[in-house]
């Protein structure tokens, strides 16, 4: 029996890091969010409108979401260790996690003092929340563009990019529903768009759960095609079987492969195993591989 590892470092495919130049552009979005969700909030309380206090823990839940992309660029240039062999990659792995269990916090206090308001609404100061809203616009809109550059290439900045593309269309609905409480003078209105807004946030924000979950279980990727990678396998020349395929991810950027390759004829090369690795990596999203060559078909069935 015979053994062949290769691993991968490609940046262009098997991995989705943040470059350096938008650190800058994390810390500007994160800076900018962060005082607008204080100013929100403020004003929220102050006009007695649950529509822009439940906007404010939307863009709080995008801030989170900045600094979860930010950290997981962050986290893959740290250097493994002896007891952290992979280094702090699956960190990523655990905020999103919490940041989704944080955020099913909020959504509930939310929605509770929205059904409050049915039973008892209150007038809201709707020019107020035009203004504060339309502000909001302006901000996601400008983070958003802080991103467009890079959503193509990367997966954290295409996250944040269409978060606060999303963020901007959320701000433009509180902005009609302050128009519509203006012109009616209906002030359930406004309850009924922080329950609107509730269910943008659950919507993502059971996405964000489902998904860190199958990570945390370390589940295959989405983005990655478990049978495709097989079948890739199996049609490489001397190859007649493959078995012990795992594929998880490494981190929320970040998968690693290992397979057994039966090929009777013995180990192909190195240069088999850079070129095996290099398709999986530009193909199929897969960074890090390891193959273990066998010759005995008997392994074809567990060794």
């Amino acid at each position: 029996m015979g053994a062949g590892h290769s691993h991968s470092h490609d940046h262009g495919a098997g991995h989705s890091h943040a470059p350096a130049d938008f650190g800058r552009a994390f810390a500007i979005g994160v800076g900018l969010n962060t005082a607008f969700v204080a100013v929100e909030a403020f004003y929220g309380f102050a006009a007695d409108s649950m529509a822009l206090i439940a906007d404010a823990g939307h863009n709080l839940s995008d801030v989170l979401s900045l600094l979860l992309a930010w950290g997981a660029s962050v986290a893959a240039k740290k250097p493994a260790s002896q007891r952290y062999t992979y280094g702090y990659k699956s960190s990523t792995i655990l905020a999103a996690l919490a940041n989704a269990m944080l955020l099913l916090i909020a959504i509930g206090m939310i929605l509770v003092e929205a059904i409050q308001r049915f039973s008892d609404p209150q007038p809201v100061a709707a020019g107020t929340v035009m203004v504060v809203a339309g502000i909001g616009i302006v901000i996601n809109t400008v983070t958003a563009l802080l991103f467009m550059r890079g959503r193509k290439s990367d997966l954290n900045v295409r996250g944040a990019y269409l978060h606060m593309a999303a963020d901007a269309a959320v701000s433009a609905g509180v902005v009609l529903a302050g128009a519509a409480i203006w012109w009616t003078g209906l002030a359930w209105i406004d309850p009924v768009t922080s329950v609107v807004i509730v269910a943008v946030i659950a919507w993502g924000t059971w996405g964000l759960l489902k998904e860190s979950v199958s990570m945390a279980l370390n589940a295959v990727p989405d983005a990655v095609d478990q049978e495709g990678v097989k079948s890739f396998l199996e049609g490489q020349d001397g190859v007649v079987a493959v078995h012990d395929l795992h594929i998880w991810p490494m981190s929320t950027t970040e998968t690693a492969m290992t397979a057994h390759l039966v090929i009777p004829e013995g180990h192909p090369g190195d240069d088999f195993l850079r070129r095996v690795a290099d398709e999986l990596a530009h193909h199929h999203r897969i960074g890090h591989t390891t193959l273990q060559i066998e010759r005995d078909r008997a392994c074809a069935t567990g060794c």
